[in-house]
């Protein structure tokens, strides 16, 4: 009995062995096509990236970096944390900070690093329909500050009593000024159901605003027939669901009897550059509506057909905050002599951003290109002057930009 114990033993020992042997021989295995495959992935990348070098002119502008040197002095860095930091260490963050430690070293504010989830929520943010709170914001690129430009009625945002103009300071207790602007955004449009916390600054005090995200289809045009006969239409964003909504907007107005037309892209925050063109093509005649070019001076350009032109007095509203798609549209109109510009320097915004997607399923959002108005000018830094300057009074109750468009639509009668 004992030995032929032994010999069972014997066997299952044997049988182990060449289990894990044969384990050990499929990982191996797999560990092998795994590395061919990302050496094979990274030779094509090469490959492809020295295709596209050849092409393109020689330029100083490149990133180089020791790696070496950088590899050591993290090294020392990691060495000193694990040894004199007091508080608890969470790897990923750590990690997540030299990436956007890496990007935000370009010293551009619209240049940023996603992380995955963070790039999921942004891909989201430009077809009009989201899970939010209902409120337009933008971004002091100097100061970081962001601020509220508009508070949508009946929406979560207004509910909880956030107003136009209040100044946004945390999100969930954590500080947000100088905090990228698309990540801040991101973070509120998640889940519908969820609390936000908004911390705001309004009129010298403090406060704190608890608003319940939820799904929301903005309407990104506003339309109405003034008197007249002045059609009066309002682009709130550059959204994919936009176009339709400006040509819906444009069909009523003109079946209404409108003779003129006002529009209104005053704290518009851009969008996307297809958007603001197809718009365009809608209004100019046959031509170049705005044309890119990046640092290797390849130029991009966007043209209007010859299906449709906006014939009547136009009047187009800006202001300050007027930004980037809004420019686009505004600097075609007035460089086409198709309307009159009305209100004040637009926000100057003139450069095009590109997300690219990592390995890992997160991404980097680069500053590409520059963008120029019909007649070549250079907005960026500078923005798009009104052909009439007109200050709105805060203190007024009267819309004192809107009215001098009237005035001028008005006038163009006599």
């Amino acid at each position: 009995m004992e030995e032929k114990r032994s010999g069972e033993n014997g066997g299952f020992i044997k049988g182990l062995f060449c289990g894990v042997l044969l384990v050990l021989i499929c990982m191996a295995g797999a560990l092998f096509w795994y590395r061919w495959k990302l050496n094979r992935t990274l030779e094509q990348l090469r490959a492809q990236r020295q295709e596209e070098l050849l092409k393109e002119p020689e330029t100083e502008n490149t990133l180089e970096l020791d790696g070496e040197k950088i590899d050591r002095k993290m090294e020392e860095i990691r060495e000193l944390i694990n040894l004199y930091y007091l508080d608890t260490i969470d790897s990923k963050d750590v990690e997540q900070g030299i990436y956007e430690g890496m990007v935000s070293g370009l010293d551009d504010p619209y240049s940023v690093y996603y992380s995955g989830e963070d790039l999921e929520r942004l891909e989201e943010s430009t077809n009009g329909e989201y899970l939010g709170i209902g409120a337009v914001v933008t971004q002091d690129p100097e100061t970081g500050t962001i601020t509220i430009v508009r508070c949508f009625e009946d929406t979560p945002a207004s509910e909880a009593g956030l107003q136009t103009g209040d100044i946004l300071t945390t999100l969930n207790g954590e500080e947000i000024t100088g905090v990228e602007l698309n990540k801040v955004v991101a973070r509120i449009k998640t889940e519908p159901g969820d609390v936000v916390t908004l911390g705001y600054y309004r009129d010298g005090e403090e406060g704190e605003a608890r608003v319940e995200r939820r799904n929301i289809q903005l309407p990104t045009v506003e339309w109405e027939m003034l008197d007249d006969g002045i059609g009066y239409l309002e682009i709130l964003e550059f959204d994919t669901i936009t176009v339709e909504q400006f040509q819906s907007a444009l069909k009523y107005l003109e079946e209404e009897g409108m003779e003129k037309l006002i529009i209104d892209v005053r704290d518009n925050p851009g969008g996307t550059l297809q958007s603001v063109c197809d718009i365009l093509d809608e209004l100019l005649p046959e031509g170049l509506m705005v044309y890119t070019e990046d640092k290797y001076g390849h130029r991009q350009e966007y043209t209007s057909d010859a299906a449709h032109r906006f014939t009547k007095p136009l009047a187009v509203l800006v202001n300050e905050n007027s930004a980037s798609a809004s420019e686009v549209f505004s600097g075609a109109i007035k460089d086409y002599g198709l309307g009159t510009l009305v209100g004040t320097t637009t926000f100057g915004k003139g450069i095009v951003q590109r997300v690219y997607n990592l390995s890992d399923g997160s991404g980097v959002k680069l500053t590409i290109a520059r963008y120029y108005t019909p007649d070549g000018n250079d907005i960026h830094g500078k923005g798009i002057t009104p052909d009439i300057e007109v200050e709105q009074d805060e203190e007024s109750e009267e819309d004192d930009q809107l009215q001098t468009a009237i005035d001028i639509l008005n006038q163009s009668n006599d």
